[in-house]
């Protein structure tokens, strides 16, 4: 399963919320999604990554033979901490790019699982990052977005020279 490369028109959209009907479409991309996450090497990846405007992600911030994936149907942060930190964070959108991020510390994060159980969870450390990363996907934001203009441009100009000696 291809993973899109920013500046793709569909990493821009919001993504539409999951309904019932959507779900055996979901759990059969799930798969492939999670196959084209782990071989990018990731530790995130959103629908609209993969071309799906749909509102779900997945987050598995365990090693190779001690996996922890989540699927995240519907997420939302619903409560955040006024304190943040800054984190460096890369995106398989925007290959080989780095950049600090500030974002809230520590996050409340509420979704749905593939069996449509509601889930809730408060996070902070890595696991916060990447969820507000993944979420930020779904409505059509990218890490870049949270940097300087001036920052912002130059990675973006990076990637496309990149991408073009490809």
């Amino acid at each position: 399963m291809p993973i899109l490369i920013a500046p793709h028109a569909v990493l821009r959209r919001k993504t539409r919320e999951v309904k019932p009907e959507d779900m055996a479409d979901i759990r059969r991309v799930l798969p492939s999604m999670f196959s084209a996450m782990y071989a990018a090497p990731g530790i995130g990846l959103a629908a609209p990554q993969v071309g799906l405007g749909l509102r779900f992600a997945l987050v598995d911030l365990g090693e190779e033979d001690a996996r922890e994936p989540i699927v995240m149907i519907n997420p939302e942060v619903i409560a955040e901490t006024e304190t943040l930190a800054a984190r460096e964070e890369g995106c398989l959108s925007l290959p080989n790019q780095y950049a600090e991020v500030t974002r809230p510390e520590k996050v409340r994060v509420q979704w749905r699982t593939v069996a449509g159980d509601v889930m809730e969870r408060e996070v902070d450390g890595l696991l916060a990052t990447c969820m507000q990363h993944e979420i930020d996907h779904l409505e059509g934001i990218l890490f870049v977005d949270h940097l300087s203009v001036l920052r912002r441009n130059m990675i973006l100009r990076r990637l496309a020279k990149e991408q073009k000696r490809k």
